[in-house]
């Protein structure tokens, strides 16, 4: 009897490691969640792609990264389900969901700008988590991702390494019903040392051929000139130094040297239209004494993207087309409440101008070209976006209402 209920034991022990593996794999699919809703407001039809129906948590990437694959037809999220916290894409026509990373990922998930590719860092420590939104009186907060702590993540310990993914061949294979280990898709593309506490927080050259990631740790103890030792700043105990840029050759795996600076670095986002340009902030947490910056992926040209006044609360940049980046100037505190004393400054009010705000990266001049109206209980634009074209700037608000300028 003791043999027979060993063996069944094993028996069960086997098949559970094997529905485990089924369960986490590269490449499995689930039917089309596709809702199309009348928006409540404008009565236009909203597609939803995914749904909560079935208890999972799923969300976009950050507003930073593109979101489509290179072809246009699907679209990369963050999933938790069956397999836990994984990539997955979503074909906007058909609905299919597919799992497109099995051993989970930190940070940003970084789509190929013209190849059908996506780029991961993955390993380190234990954690993980999902990511959650910044609470309406935090506007700024990073997110998970901006902590390395995406869906998948892991600590900041090391090392870590940076994976390319085969979507094509794995899209391809998926419709065949041919798929296979996850090897035949996923590349190693180098390894990123413990000596360069790395998070996740990264982006992908216009050309597919380079990432640019956020490092910390003693190799960024020596900092690039001009710039100076800060400590934390705001009431979140944030964005002390340093911090630093490396970038990695996807084809060598060689890391380089771009900047190290004073203070802590919060978002990392490359130009999609101009290879070797890099945008980044300072991350407190909230008001920031200079927000955005940008510089070459050689380290040079570093300078503010929008010098900023202490009254000016700036957040939830994004560079939207070849020559320019658009920004939130909140406007969501009272003048009364703002003053010299209070958390975050004089920062946030509507005593100076607010709104969505248009950045040329050559010339440096700046426009507003939005701003919710007075009588919206959203209270400040808050995340931003743009169209290519430039034609159109778009943001949300605190009640989560939706923009078109």
């Amino acid at each position: 009897m003791y043999a027979r209920i060993k063996t069944t034991a094993c028996f069960a022990i086997v098949m559970l490691f094997a529905a485990s593996a089924v369960f986490a794999q590269m490449g499995r699919t689930w039917p089309s969640e596709k809702k199309i809703v009348p928006d409540p407001v404008t009565g236009l039809p909203l597609t939803f792609l995914t749904s909560t129906d079935g208890g999972y948590t799923q969300s976009k990437i950050y507003q930073t990264h593109r979101q489509w694959t290179s072809d246009g037809k699907w679209l990369i999220f963050r999933g938790v389900r069956e397999t836990g916290p994984q990539a997955m894409a979503v074909n906007e026509e058909t609905g299919q969901i597919v799992q497109v990373t099995e051993s989970g990922f930190m940070g940003m998930l970084c789509a190929g700008n013209k190849t059908m590719k996506l780029v991961v860092m993955t390993g380190g420590g234990s954690g993980g988590g999902g990511r959650g939104r910044g609470a309406a009186g935090a506007p700024g907060a990073a997110p998970a991702e901006g902590r390395g702590r995406g869906p998948g993540g892991r600590g900041p310990g090391g090392p870590h390494q940076i994976v390319e993914i085969d979507l094509a061949k794995l899209f391809a294979d998926v419709a065949a019903g041919t798929v296979k280990p996850a090897s035949n898709y996923q590349r190693i593309c180098g390894t990123i040392p413990e000596t360069l506490p790395a998070d996740g927080n990264m982006g992908l050259d216009a050309n597919d051929d380079f990432v640019y990631f956020r490092v910390g740790g003693p190799e960024t103890a020596q900092l690039s000139e001009g710039q100076t030792l800060q400590k934390a700043f705001g009431q979140r105990g944030m964005g002390a130094g340093p911090s630093g840029l490396r970038s990695m050759n996807l084809k060598t795996g060689e890391i380089k040297f771009i900047v190290n600076v004073g203070f802590g670095i919060g978002h990392v986002q490359s130009n999609p239209w101009m290879p070797g340009e890099i945008v980044f902030c300072w991350e407190t947490g909230g008001k920031a004494p200079q927000r955005t910056w940008i510089v070459e992926s050689d380290g040079t040209g570093l300078r503010p993207l929008y010098p900023e006044a202490p009254y000016e609360w700036i957040t939830h940049e994004a560079v939207i087309n070849r020559d320019e980046a658009v920004i939130a100037i909140l406007g969501h505190r009272s003048i009364a409440s703002a003053t010299a004393t209070s958390d975050w400054g004089i920062s946030g009010t509507f005593e100076h101008p607010t709104g969505v705000a248009i950045v040329n990266l050559r010339t440096r001049e700046m426009r507003i070209v939005g701003q919710i109206p007075e009588w919206s209980k959203g209270r400040s634009d808050w995340h931003v976006a743009g169209s290519i074209d430039g034609r159109w700037a778009c943001s949300d608000d605190f009640q989560f209402e939706v923009w078109l300028y």
